[in-house]
């Protein structure tokens, strides 16, 4: 069991880790994958929630687009997981936002963290 450990040590991305807090407004650049080309793709959203540790640790973002919520769900230490961009840091008391799902407009925002 301690090599499996070993081994996961080597996929862990430290860096990107420290930008997604719940809460946060973050902006996730995908690579993906049509046929041999390769292109990036944006994501922008608020993390909800982050789950797992370890290797298999994922968080959620969700966004509205046209007036649908969209939630995703990434592998924080994934390879096609690009790079990952702070936007603007929330403030919130819960680990688990699935009570924006609820919210409509300016109600379903969360409050900016200051300082």
């Amino acid at each position: 069991m301690d090599a499996l450990k070993l081994i996961a040590q080597d996929s862990l991305k430290p860096e990107v880790s420290e930008a997604i807090k719940v809460g946060n407004t973050v902006k996730i650049w995908v690579k993906i994958r049509e046929g041999e080309r390769e292109r990036l793709q944006a994501f922008e959203g608020t993390v909800i929630a982050r789950k797992g540790s370890g290797v298999s640790e994922t968080f959620t973002v969700r966004r509205v687009s046209y007036g649908v919520g969209v939630e995703r769900v990434f592998p924080i230490h994934s390879p096609n997981v690009d790079k990952v961009e702070l936007i603007r840091t929330g403030k919130v008391r819960r680990s688990k936002l699935y009570y924006l799902r609820d919210r409509v407009g300016k109600a379903a925002k969360v409050k900016q963290q200051i300082g």
